[in-house]
């Protein structure tokens, strides 16, 4: 099973996407700041991480840059509501997709889905 580790800081936002993805097959950890989701990626082993940029404490693109040296292989993709801070981001993380807010959870499936290739089998959204 693939597994998603969600940096959120927004509640709201952060229990409907664990939910959405949790709806269609990922494993989904999520917290609520840059500064938890880097103790998990010291100790356990995730496939994504899906990160907000704009957060307290650590900005997601910071945590995307310090868990690309302790998890090299973990895929990153960025949420923002931020355009002019997306593309910081795409310059900071070439490998990194940026999903602009608002978006449909569709969208966000989809992408993820794509990152791992997986067959398009999450039509219901």
């Amino acid at each position: 099973m693939i597994r998603i580790l969600l940096a959120e800081d927004d509640e709201s936002m952060r229990v409907y996407l664990a939910r959405a993805l949790e709806r269609v097959g990922y494993a989904v950890v999520a917290v609520d700041r840059g500064t938890a989701a880097l103790p998990l990626i010291e100790a356990e082993r995730f496939d994504l991480l899906l990160t907000d940029i704009v957060m307290p404490e650590m900005d997601g693109i910071e945590l995307a840059q310090k868990a690309a040296t302790i998890a090299p292989e973990m895929r990153v993709m960025f949420i923002t509501g931020f355009a002019a801070v997306a593309l910081k981001a795409g310059k900071a993380q070439p490998e990194a997709k940026v999903l602009s807010k608002p978006f449909h959870l569709r969208d966000l499936v989809a992408e993820v889905d794509r990152l791992f290739q997986t067959e398009d089998r999450h039509g219901r959204l």
